[in-house]
């Protein structure tokens, strides 16, 4: 057993506003600089919905994540020799329209104009360019289903929904959607990482986070290819890639990262997992319908005492270890079973989890009056969004496990609704908590970190021994110079 820490995160969708505060927090901090316009480390797109990029999810056009190829996994991208033959053109790269072209408005054109009869206009030029454009389309253009005609009707989670059930979606008094931020996922089997030429891309020992070295980089841009969820990003300013570094910087002195510490809803948890490093590829080639929970299994229990002795073998610190037993992560993940990953089938092991959000009634306009079905709780039977398209976002087609998760939330509503209320029938509770198979005390275990949770809870930062790394590498090189002082040569991120 091979036990290793990852600092994972869970998103609670319910609570998300879509507000983009986190998106904001982002690209204040890290993408302000030129050739970083277009990137957002973290983004909010509303499903349904094509996203940013535009199908990032479309694999058979992209080719990006890992595939099982009789009993081996290999990457959808390419062999090493095919990337090599596609250096020069890589035919499997969003183009900058994909994205958006940055823009910004000419604002001296209002400042300083002379006095004159007509209204003087900003108008819109190209980050990139310079040059006045017309804008078409932005990281957010759909949002609230605004291009639902678009960017929703075309959303590939929609594949193999029948045709009345698609045109239902989107009537004006069905209509449905919610929010999903994304960042990196930092996964414990990056793609990205395997398909960089160079060697580029390493996930740091202490905490797992994905990174790009800008000294080893060489723009070869086969990370972006490789990468599914397209969190890798080209800066056409100092020809390097880039992406979210978890703000670890921040992680490092105790720090909340920026998306999370500014979260309006609170939607975000950030923990530290133990894992087995050892079945990793395992896991990975499992048939679709067995991902969500291999992965679960992949993670071990901190308070296991055999997984704390392995976990002091690897070096393993027991301020982390302590950490990983108080990990709102592992609660969502392991114990509760509510959170699930970003499209597992991609098979990166993504260490980001969501938990759905509740989905809201089926209602109908009869006679000009808009009625909703009778259970106001939203049972899995009325509900507008269709369980196979949450099976399509989170557990690669498993409806059953997105219906676990669903009646384990339910009961919780009913459960609290009966208690604070008491408008809820007691067969009603019993009957929730028979199909959610769960307990009082779980659901008030869940109700507290979803609901009441401090600051403290939600992220539950281990400490990393920072000094005593930099110190271990600086007495390795100065043995291997031979006495004179090494110099500790970290990773730029070009910033």
């Amino acid at each position: 057993m091979d036990v290793r820490c990852q600092v994972s995160m869970v998103f609670h969708l319910d609570k998300c506003i879509g507000c983009h505060t986190c998106s904001l927090a982002c690209k204040n901090l890290w993408t302000g600089r030129p050739g970083t316009e277009y990137m957002w480390w973290n983004n909010v797109e509303t499903k349904p919905g094509t996203g940013y990029p535009t199908l990032y999810e479309d694999q058979e056009e992209y080719r990006g994540g890992w595939e099982v190829d009789g009993d081996r996994l290999r990457l959808k991208l390419d062999t090493r020799a095919g990337e090599l033959l596609n250096l020069a053109f890589n035919p499997r790269l969003p183009s900058l329209d994909d994205y958006y072209e940055p823009w910004t408005y000419t604002y001296e054109t209002l400042t300083d104009a002379p006095l004159q009869d007509d209204q003087p206009v900003a108008v819109p030029v190209s980050l990139v360019t310079r040059r006045e454009m017309e804008i078409e389309a932005g990281p957010n253009w759909d949002d609230d289903l605004g291009g639902s005609p678009i960017y929703a009707a075309n959303d590939p989670n929609l594949k193999g929904i029948d045709e009345e059930t698609r045109r239902r979606l989107f009537e004006t008094e069905r209509l449905v959607f919610f929010y999903l931020p994304r960042m990196c996922n930092h996964c414990l089997n990056p793609s990205c990482a395997a398909a960089c030429p160079a060697g580029a891309i390493y996930k740091r020992g202490e905490d797992g986070i994905v990174l790009v070295s800008q000294e080893q980089c060489m723009g070869w841009r086969m990370c972006i290819s490789g990468c599914p969820y397209k969190k890798v990003y080209y800066n056409w300013f100092t020809g390097k890639s880039e992406k979210c570094i978890l703000c670890y910087p921040r992680l490092e002195t105790q720090q909340a990262p920026a998306c999370m510490h500014s979260c309006v809803g609170r939607i975000r948890y950030l923990g530290v997992l133990l894992y087995d490093a050892d079945r990793i590829e395992e896991v990975a080639r499992r048939p679709d319908h067995e991902l969500v929970e291999a992965q679960r299994s992949l993670i071990l229990d901190p308070c296991d005492p055999d997984v704390i002795r392995a976990a002091k073998a690897k070096g393993i610190e027991d301020g982390v270890i302590a950490a990983a037993q108080r990990s709102p992560v592992y609660q969502y993940v392991k114990v509760w079973g509510l959170a699930l990953p970003l499209h597992p089938e991609f098979r990166t092991l993504p260490m980001l989890f969501y938990v759905p959000p509740l989905l809201p009634v089926t209602g109908s306009v009869d006679d000009g009056v808009y009625e909703t079905s009778a259970d106001f709780f939203s049972s899995l039977e009325s509900a507008r969004l269709p369980i196979r398209y949450l099976a399509s976002l989170f557990t690669a087609g498993d409806e059953e496990k997105v219906v676990e998760v669903y009646r384990k939330l339910i009961a919780v509503r009913v459960y609290k609704r009966g208690e604070t209320v008491g408008d809820v029938t007691p067969a009603r509770v019993a009957e929730a908590l028979e199909l959610g198979r769960t307990t009082p005390e779980e659901i008030e275990a869940i109700y507290r970190l979803t609901s009441l949770a401090s600051f403290e809870e939600r992220f539950v930062i281990p400490p990393f021994a920072r000094e005593a790394a930099i110190n271990l590498i600086q007495l390795t090189q100065t043995r291997q110079e031979g006495g004179g002082m090494g110099f500790l040569r970290a990773p730029r991120r070009g910033l």
